[in-house]
Order: structure tokens, then sequence, then C-alpha cells
């Protein structure tokens, strides 16, 4: 693909004008990115797989293990929308810097205090640094490799799959071997602080979107029928897959599956997305149109619920590879955020508000989950509650998926 005059204005790289450094100042951006992309779920995701021990140590209900499960998207939707703002401020690379060191620290901490509302509380810090992380990744892409969103966006949501599998796997295995879940839980904070040392060397050439031309706030982004059907789809998915990697490692235990062999279970649905991730993205890059792209992925999540209601135990692997793959609707609309927007402040706001508004919505699912599973003691009313969710999704997503861009919806707002 060749450049256009827009993406070699745009794209930002270390260079001096010499070939030779600015291929290896790229290399060094996009190594960066791929360890941040791997950084961005084991906080969320990690204590799923060992959910029960957690409980059991801390002495927490089922409702406040829902809580615990859905501090993710809580996090994700406050913390997420200061981190537009904190980039302009102090520079786009040191907040992502300072977004892996909160994580880090958070992630260590948890691992350590014997109280639930300290738990709570740390979790929750280690989120913070993941969502303003998060939000900032398509704009970093944007930023740096605007001419090939679609390609560095397969490679990061690839290392975030990753990452995620990695997370719902080896979380159980390294509790077992090492002495129980505070490891396997704290493990995660070393993987995080590596993923800080190549930001280290990039804080000397930061960038403030404030320097763009045509800045775009989220309060803009929230009047736009784009914006607003981008932050309901993106809460529909992040709803959808919070609830499952949440919750599903329990849902496999209550069905006759141990510990480990839930946590791999879980971990097929992560690992699915895999492959996926490196497809998605570059297959809707190619097209104008995502709509065909969308249809394919979300037509798995019926199948798998139906599936997993009816025989949750025999059939668990092909039930977990059809919901790993409805939950790829996550690259998907990555990717669109990138293709939804024609420079990097339009990508930064509309990820922004996607990504904050939408986990707002998302809130509510892990915690509905738990709440139903609590009161009905079983799965089949949780089940039924994503499945009637997945229609709403759908037909949200196909809207978003249609080609249009939020810069040239700014000027027809839904209300004025």
């Amino acid at each position: 693909m060749s450049d256009s005059p827009a993406s070699r204005n745009g794209r930002r790289s270390f260079s001096d004008g010499r070939s030779g450094h600015r291929v290896s100042g790229n290399l060094l951006i996009l190594g960066a990115i791929v360890m941040l992309a791997l950084n961005l779920r084991p906080a969320a995701v990690s204590v799923g797989p060992v959910l029960a021990e957690v409980s059991d140590g801390l002495a927490m209900s089922h409702t406040l293990a829902g809580v615990l499960t859905s501090l993710p998207v809580v996090a994700f939707a406050g913390f997420g929308a200061l981190a537009p703002g904190l980039a302009r401020a102090v520079g786009v690379h040191r907040v992502t810097l300072l977004s892996l060191v909160v994580v880090a620290a958070g992630l260590g901490l948890r691992a350590v205090v014997d109280s639930p509302a300290a738990f709570l509380a740390l979790s929750m810090v280690a989120l913070a640094g993941m969502a303003a992380a998060n939000v900032l990744l398509p704009s970093l892409v944007k930023l740096h490799f605007p001419d090939r969103v679609g390609a560095v966006t397969a490679i990061y949501t690839t290392a975030l799959a990753i990452g995620l599998t990695g997370a719902l796997t080896l979380t159980v295995p390294i509790a077992d071997t090492y002495g129980g879940w505070r490891i396997g839980l704290g493990v995660w904070a070393i993987v995080a602080l590596v993923a800080a040392l190549p930001w280290l060397f990039m804080v000397g050439h930061d960038q403030h979107p404030d320097a763009e031309p045509h800045d775009i706030r989220l309060a803009q982004v929230a009047r736009t029928r784009l914006g607003l059907a981008m932050a309901l789809f993106f809460g529909l998915q992040s709803l959808q897959a919070y609830a499952v990697f949440g919750w599903f490692a329990q849902l496999w235990r209550d069905n006759g599956y141990s510990a480990t062999h839930a946590g791999l279970l879980l971990g097929v649905v992560a690992a699915v997305s895999i492959p996926l991730s490196s497809w998605i993205p570059a297959a809707a890059a190619r097209r104008t149109d995502q709509r065909g792209v969308l249809l394919a992925v979300m037509a798995c999540y019926p199948v798998g619920y139906v599936g997993l209601m009816l025989a949750p135990h025999s059939l668990a692997i092909l039930w977990a590879l059809l919901v790993g793959i409805g939950a790829c609707t996550f690259p998907l609309i990555l990717t669109m955020i990138g293709l939804r927007s024609r420079t990097p402040a339009g990508t930064a706001a509309l990820s922004g508000f996607t990504q904050s508004a939408g986990y707002l919505l998302a809130a509510v699912g892990p915690f509905t989950v738990g709440a139903i599973y609590d009161a009905t003691g079983g799965w089949t009313w949780p089940l039924a509650f994503l499945l009637a969710l997945t229609v709403p999704q759908l037909l949200i997503g196909l809207y978003a998926a249609q080609p249009r861009f939020i810069e040239d919806e700014l000027s027809r707002p839904v209300r004025s």
C-alpha cells in the first residue's frame, strides 16, 4: 500500500532522515506496542481461573466476587476517559509508561494483602493503568503507522490475545506449582515491568496530541450518531467478553471440570482469538464496509450459548471455540476505531469515547451474571441473559460497520 500525503505527514518515527534510523525507530515503536498489548488483559482476567480460591482466601461472597469481575469495565469506563486529556498534557508516551508502572504496582501489591477491600482497591489501581493504556493504543497506532492501521492492529491484537490466553491458562499452573493463588496473580506484575522498559527510551521523543491540527474532544464525539453507535457496540461486546472471562471458569467447574481444566477451557476461548486477531483486522481494513466480517463473527455467539445450556460438559471444547470466535468482535471494533476516523486526533477522541462510554455500559454485565447465578443457582438464566444481548449487539454493530468517518459527522450532530 502506498502512502497518501496525509499518511506521510502524519507518521511519527525516531528518524534523523536516514532510512536505517527510521527503520530501527519504527521497530522500537512496534516492539513497545506489542509489549504493551501483552499486558492489557492479565490484570483483568487472571482472577477468573482462581476466583473460587481468591473468594475463599479473602472471604468474599458471590455478590462481592461479582463486583470484582466488574471492576475491569468500571476502571475502563472511568480512567479510560482521562487518558486522552493526560496525553495532551504530558505526552502520550509518558502516560503509556506511567500506565504500565501503575499496572505493575497494583498487581504486585494486591497479591500480598489479606483484606477484600484492599484487594479490590489495588485491583482497581492496576486496572486504572490498563484502562489508560487501552484507550491510547489505537491512537498510538494511528500516530506512528497511519498507513498501516490494519496490519499493525492485527499485530497488537494478536499480542493482546496471547497475553489474554497466557493469563487464563498459566495462572492456575503457576499457583499450583509455586504455592497458591497469590503467586499465580503476582507474577503478572513482573511481566508489566518488563513491558515498561522500551517506553523508557521513547519518552524523550514524546508526542502531544494537542499539536495535531483539528483537535477533537470526547464531548464532540458523544454528539454524533457514529460515536454513540461505536460506544454501544463496544459496550455490548465488552459486556459479553468480561462476563465470559469472569465467570465461565466457574461455569465449567460447576459442570464437573477441575480448576485446571476449567482454566484451560477458558484459555481455549481466548486462544481462538490469536489466529483470528491476525486475520480480522487485515480483512476489515481491506474493506470499506465491515458488515460481512461482523456477521460471520457474531453468528457464533448464539450457537455457543445455546450449546452451553444443553451440553456444558460433553461438548465443552466446541462451545468454547464458538464463544471465542464471537468474542473476536473485539479486534474488529479496535480496527474500526482507526477506520472510522481520518486523523490521529479523531482516532484518539473516538477511542476515548468509545471505550470509556462502552465500558460504563459493560460494567453491568459481569455483576448481573453473578447476581443471576446467585439467585438461580445455575447457568441457564445467566446464559439466556447473554444470548438476548447478542441481538442489539448485532444490530448496532451493523450500523457502525458501514463506511463513515467521525470527522464528517461532527458537523451533523445528533443534538445541538
